[in-house]
């Protein structure tokens, strides 16, 4: 099968065509800075820390015979390592560099080692001494581990090929599992999804049926009570209603989000229209009544799960890291299969307010959870020791449960996949950055730079550095918060453009098309039934969400009120608003005709980019502000 180079999802059929890291290059602005840092940074200092917590360690404990004495970490610390690996996988394939090659190499060898002769990987079941394979579906997460391990092969496989040991290693893995789970085998599932999406991606990789068959299985039997009862429902691991049934996502959001990913695989490569149109009506469901203003998904801190429809509560939302950076996974397919700009609007919020928040300005700190108010300060996190997974007081350096940092490197490593596509006719823009993008239209090579400071300002410059001899068109996403949105091609007057994707005929080679996008500061209401911030307004300065900081306010933001008669103000780069702070009373009863006093005179106080918050220190933060 012929490969396709630095895409971390590759459809053969769908609406329009990625383009990988080959196609597709970040030169600088928000998301290059970010790119960079990852490299530089993030991805040392979770190796360092995975080897730090003996969880790379476990692979040389199982070759050694040292288990289950010597394991470290939880069930499903192995992947971890994996994550790390496809993160190495894809920055390698982005920019080499020995000495990351180096490294990356190391670890795969420590890996591959521990693999057993039937494909088998685990360090956590199997040997003696340890619980038997598969015996704890539920909770053991080996199908879990085994798909982080084959998406790390993959990514081996769509930057250098399938002469790679990475790559060995999870063929043998993905032929195991096949063997095991496939027909007339056991007809379960993992009680985490993940091995869906990684199964099917290894067939677009081998063109291996039997991958994609296995996919699908997993897909069908879900939701049919394979798995044993938990406390928690059989919604938390999605096993309660079939995937074709579902009308919105339910129980645990990380596994709902990769069971929803792994699905819309399916459906592509078998042109199941049916099980498409489900998981996309399943998706705007869940984008229209439970996500955040952030794009973040979980209400609920028991089960990190879900709430019912608007139950959307900003001091205790969970709002996973890992569940917005599926979320992306999830909507970047559905562009890809339908071209629908809603799910490109979705990975937009979601990068720029939960996939930014996340790590911290130096790349060593990271949030596991994405709280929209912060009620209470907090105290700095110890940087020698793992910290406790809900904590959102300041960001960590790492965690007990590490998935986020982990998932934040492949992330970061791979954006650039995620900017642009094309088509028979053209290019399509779906993410805004500094960039390089070349791709063939009808049989010829076109190259696009992207001039911007976005988000920063909304102006985009689109220059065609090499033009078709043909006609060709040139599709740009405007945003839909974005009315009022202009567009110039080729030196023409600009004009009015709506929401949506427009397209307009492709500039030759040295012409430009410009689109002004107006990101000035604007306030946002939720829907009236989102109960938990009625009465309370945001603001939004394009894609991101602003915040009120304690730093700024110089108090609690729970006493701060604002007015909204008029539009957020901006000076010097700042986004200001009026405020001020009421004096509540205290007393031995929290209700009564009036609970607080006017307090300080109003006064301009500026907000900050949500994604920056907590980078001066422990405060208190809140994006929803009460009007009054």
């Amino acid at each position: 099968m012929t490969l396709t180079h630095g895409l971390p999802v590759a459809p053969s059929r769908g609406r329009l065509r990625p383009l990988g890291l080959d196609d597709v290059t970040i030169d600088g602005g928000f998301w290059g800075e970010r790119q960079d840092l990852n490299a530089a940074a993030t991805i040392p200092h979770v190796e360092s820390w995975l080897e730090r917590l003996g969880w790379i360690g476990n692979f040389d404990a199982a070759v050694e015979g040292r288990l289950p004495g010597d394991r470290k970490g939880r069930e499903f610390s192995d992947s971890e390592t994996y994550k790390l690996l496809e993160g190495m996988a894809w920055e390698l394939g982005r920019r080499p560099d020995p000495a990351l090659q180096a490294r990356f190499d190391a670890i795969v060898a420590r890996v591959a080692a521990a693999q057993e002769a039937d494909g088998y990987l685990s360090t956590m079941f199997g040997r003696p001494g340890q619980a038997a394979r598969y015996s704890d579906l539920e909770w053991g997460h080996e199908l879990y581990c085994f798909g982080h391990l084959i998406q790390a092969g993959v990514a081996r496989a769509r930057t250098v090929g399938l002469d790679d040991e990475l790559v060995r290693v999870s063929v043998r893995a993905a032929d195991h599992v096949c063997d095991v789970f496939g027909l007339g085998g056991i007809a379960s599932v993992c009680g985490h999804p993940e091995i869906e999406v990684a199964l099917a991606e290894l067939y677009r990789v081998t063109g291996q049926r039997r991958y994609l068959d296995q996919a699908s299985l997993f897909v069908e039997r879900r939701g049919r009570g394979v798995l044993g009862e938990i406390d928690f429902g059989p919604q938390y691991f999605q096993d309660d209603v079939p995937v074709r049934e579902a009308t919105v996502f339910d129980g645990h959001a990380v596994r709902a989000l990769y069971l929803a990913a792994g699905a819309v695989d399916v459906a592509v490569e078998t042109a199941d229209d049916g099980l498409l149109a489900a998981v996309t009506s399943q998706t705007l469901a869940t984008l229209a009544r439970r996500t955040y203003l952030t794009g973040g998904m979980g209400a609920h801190h028991e089960g990190e799960s879900f709430g019912a429809d608007f139950e959307l509560p900003p001091d205790r939302s969970y709002s996973e890291t890992c569940a917005g950076i599926a979320s992306i996974m999830l909507n970047h397919r559905l562009v890809l299969a339908t071209g629908d700009a809603r799910h490109a609007d979705a990975i937009e919020r979601t990068l720029f307010n939960i996939v930014a928040t996340a790590p911290a300005a130096d790349g060593r700190g990271f949030y596991y959870t994405n709280t929209l108010y912060q009620r209470v300060e907090g105290t700095m996190p110890d940087p020698d020791e793992p910290s406790a997974r809900a904590s959102s007081a300041a960001r960590p350096p790492f965690f007990a449960v590490s998935c986020c940092p982990t998932n934040l490197t492949r992330t970061f490593a791979s954006l650039g996949a995620y900017l642009a596509t094309a088509d028979d006719h053209g290019v399509q823009v779906h993410q805004y950055a500094p960039s390089t993008i070349r791709a063939v239209v009808a049989g010829e090579p076109v190259e696009v730079k992207v001039a911007t400071t976005y988000p920063a300002t909304g102006r985009i410059t689109v220059t065609a550095v090499t033009a078709p001899s043909a006609g060709w068109s040139l599709t740009l996403r405007v945003p839909g918060w974005a009315s009022g949105a202009r567009l110039a091609s080729a030196g023409g007057p600009a004009e009015p453009v709506e929401p949506g994707y427009v397209t307009v005929a492709g500039p030759a080679t040295g012409e430009s098309v410009v689109l002004e996008l107006p990101v000035d500061a604007r306030w946002t209401w939720a829907d009236a039934r989102v109960d938990a911030v009625r009465g309370q307004v945001a603001v939004e300065r394009g894609p991101v969400v602003m915040a009120l900081e304690s730093v700024d306010l110089g108090a609690d933001v729970a006493t701060a009120r604002v007015r909204t008669d008029a539009a957020p103000v901006e000076a010097e780069g700042r986004v200001l608003v009026p405020v001020r702070t009421v004096v509540p009373h205290d007393g031995g009863w929290p209700y009564g005709t009036r609970t607080e006093d006017d307090g300080a005179a109003e006064r301009l106080v500026p907000l900050i980019a949500y994604h920056s918050w907590a980078e001066r220190g422990p405060s208190t933060m809140r994006i929803w502000m009460p009007e009054g």
